[in-house]
């Protein structure tokens, strides 16, 4: 009896390491950068005299955050998704929350990717109040009030959206933007103006990029074979 217990788990563990040497069938990905052309446009400072608390929690001022060009000459912010390609893929909702904070009076992250059905968990850092006014046309808005530092909320978006915009009825500056969709292909470019899209299979797929001021654009790509990286670029250009 314990022979045939010995030789099973023998079995198993055989099985289980043969499974991890098998390559990943959606082991291809898409890299790129996000180039801005022309003059950045200037960042006048955000008016927080609405709120005092908002206004000492940043003496020196705080600019506008609508564009934000990086020093290597990069646009940061930008929302970068597989618009098409992906057939009738299905792909379920991760259980894990994306974390949405209430930091200085501004929202961050203030551009970030979900999935419809994914936990967006809602915090508020600050010792005032802030109000979540999330505004879809596709799923049902939500104005969530927020008086108590360290109060946590959940929501769900039920329906893709790119974008979805979150506003503050209390601070007017702030405003940021979720992209909602089916399935885990996104990314958003930060302070070096990149962004990756991983775990693709072979396939041909559209890619857009947004950004809140300049827009859309999109971009063909082919990925070949499962260990494929693809590498693109966008260029957004100064008004």
């Amino acid at each position: 009896m314990k022979k045939n217990k010995v030789s099973m788990m023998i079995t198993v563990l055989i099985l289980i390491f043969q499974v991890a040497l098998i390559p990943s069938a959606q082991a291809a990905a898409i890299t790129g950068k996000i180039a801005f052309e022309g003059t950045a446009p200037a960042s006048p400072p955000m008016a927080m005299d609405a709120d005092p608390n908002c206004q000492m929690m940043h003496p020196d001022g705080v600019s506008a955050d609508d564009v934000i060009v990086n020093p290597n000459g990069t646009l940061k912010n930008v929302f970068v998704y597989v618009k098409e390609g992906l057939g009738d893929q299905t792909f379920e909702a991760p259980k894990e929350p994306v974390a949405f904070n209430q930091q200085g009076c501004q929202y961050h992250p203030k551009v970030f990717g979900i999935q419809v059905g994914q936990p967006l968990e809602i915090l508020n850092s600050d010792n005032t109040l802030h109000n979540v006014h999330a505004v879809p046309t596709k799923s049902t808005q939500f104005n969530l009030g927020m008086p108590i530092q360290g109060m946590k909320l959940k929501k769900t978006f039920t329906a893709p959206e790119v974008m979805v915009k979150i506003k503050c009825d209390v601070h007017p500056w702030m405003a940021a933007y979720a992209g909602v969709l089916k399935h885990p292909f996104f990314g958003v470019s930060g302070d070096e103006g990149t962004f990756e899209i991983k775990n693709l299979v072979p396939g041909q797929y559209v890619i857009e990029a947004w950004h809140e001021k300049y827009g859309t654009q999109t971009f063909s790509v082919t990925i070949s074979s499962a260990d494929e990286t693809k590498d693109i670029a966008f260029t957004f250009k100064a008004s």
